[in-house]
């Protein structure tokens, strides 16, 4: 019988050497002893491959040159060796061949985000999934932050009333010029369509605002009015989305995502207004959260400190006043799900406060609002010339 009283083995498709979020979701899935690297395809190109694993410190027999030979040879290998899930770390367009293969072979997934190149392989992806019955995570990390949790928990238990507004901001400056014709690795990717998928700006960090959003209000996006402009001349995709947007029960939104915002880095902000109070969160100060109330009185909500929601604190590893940051906001992640992909692997029911990490459902909307964000883009039925 097969021990599964021990760290979840991952295999990792791209992420080699010099790649930014390959060593991010590494060191996240590391960080609370529930996971460990025993193989991977790091890269197209088998050599770059093998070394990354060999700086991995990975034995040379399961470094491969290919996903889809990684994926076979592992599966050939027995159940108490082969990985038990795939981290999948390439550019978007390679998400969906990876995703497909290793749960056709019955291996659990989890993925960076967007969930696919395009809505249709999203689509396809989530039939597999329902097919299988395999786990599936996309790495929203945004959502795994302390007080993100704290609001989304201060939002579901009435305490800011019904929510009227949501104002979600996402400015960075990084591609206020043509950075990509330098050789820019990151933003070579980002702004290809063939790599990138029909969308840059929006795919690229409009997908975490939208996500955020419909994670703390617990309210889906129903309709929206987009505006997408690319500002930098030679730039063949969007670098900027303004976008009013309509959720379930009444309420009105403002989503602003911007790679042209000269100054910004990851200025990632939410701004929740109730009947009763408000909630601001602000990224680049995560262990924060503004609570604001009729009257004019407010108060600072600050992690590990004070009565705060079970979710908050079970994603809080440190006392307060130590920062827990990106890398420990993606962590919380992989922590849970590895702990629901053990569970699973036992045959036991999860337990419900692990069990809280996008998964495909969250994967597919990711997708359709790129997708809707595009269409509404094109049309000009919405605007009306100033008087």
């Amino acid at each position: 019988m097969t021990n599964y009283n021990r760290k979840m083995r991952m295999g990792m498709v791209g992420g080699g050497l010099g790649a930014f979020i390959g060593a991010v979701h590494r060191m996240a899935a590391a960080l609370d002893n529930e996971i460990e690297l025993v193989c991977g395809a790091f890269s197209s190109d088998a050599e770059k491959s093998r070394q990354s694993g060999e700086a991995l410190y990975l034995p040379p027999e399961r470094v491969y040159g290919t996903f889809e030979e990684m994926i076979l040879k592992e599966k050939a290998l027995p159940e108490g060796e082969r990985m038990d899930f795939v981290a999948i770390v390439t550019p978007n367009h390679m998400h969906y061949p990876p995703a497909k293969m290793a749960m056709e072979h019955g291996f659990p997934v989890m993925c960076d985000k967007p969930l696919a190149f395009d809505y249709a392989q999203a689509v396809e992806l989530a039939a597999l999934q329902k097919k299988t019955g395999l786990m599936f995570g996309v790495t929203h990390n945004y959502s795994g932050y302390p007080m993100v949790k704290e609001a989304r928990a201060m939002i579901a238990t009435g305490q800011i009333g019904k929510v009227r507004k949501v104002v979600a901001e996402y400015p960075q400056g990084w591609l206020a010029t043509l950075v990509e014709a330098t050789g820019q690795k990151q933003a070579a990717w980002r702004t290809d369509p063939s790599r990138a998928g029909a969308a840059n700006c929006v795919g690229d960090i409009g997908t975490h605002a939208a996500h955020l959003l419909e994670y703390v209000t617990g309210l889906k996006i129903t309709e929206m009015c987009a505006d997408l402009t690319t500002f930098v001349p030679g730039r063949v995709m969007e670098d900027d989305a303004n976008i009013l947007i309509h959720l379930e029960g009444g309420a009105k939104g403002i989503l602003h995502s911007s790679q042209i915002s000269v100054g910004e880095e990851n200025n990632f902000n939410l701004r929740v207004y109730g009947e009763t109070g408000g909630l601001w969160w602000h990224q680049m100060e995560p262990n924060t959260l503004q609570v604001f109330g009729l009257g004019n009185t407010q108060r600072i909500a600050r992690t590990g400190i004070g009565q705060l929601s079970e979710s908050s604190l079970l994603a809080t590893r440190i006392p307060a006043g130590h920062p827990e940051g990106y890398i420990e906001a993606f962590a919380i992640l992989y922590r849970n799900y590895a702990r629901t992909l053990r569970s699973l692997l036992k045959g036991e029911t999860p337990d419900p406060r692990f069990t809280d990490f996008p998964g495909i459902e969250e994967g597919v909307r990711g997708m359709a609002f790129i997708a809707t964000v595009l269409e509404s883009a094109k049309s000009q039925g919405k605007w009306t010339k100033h008087l």
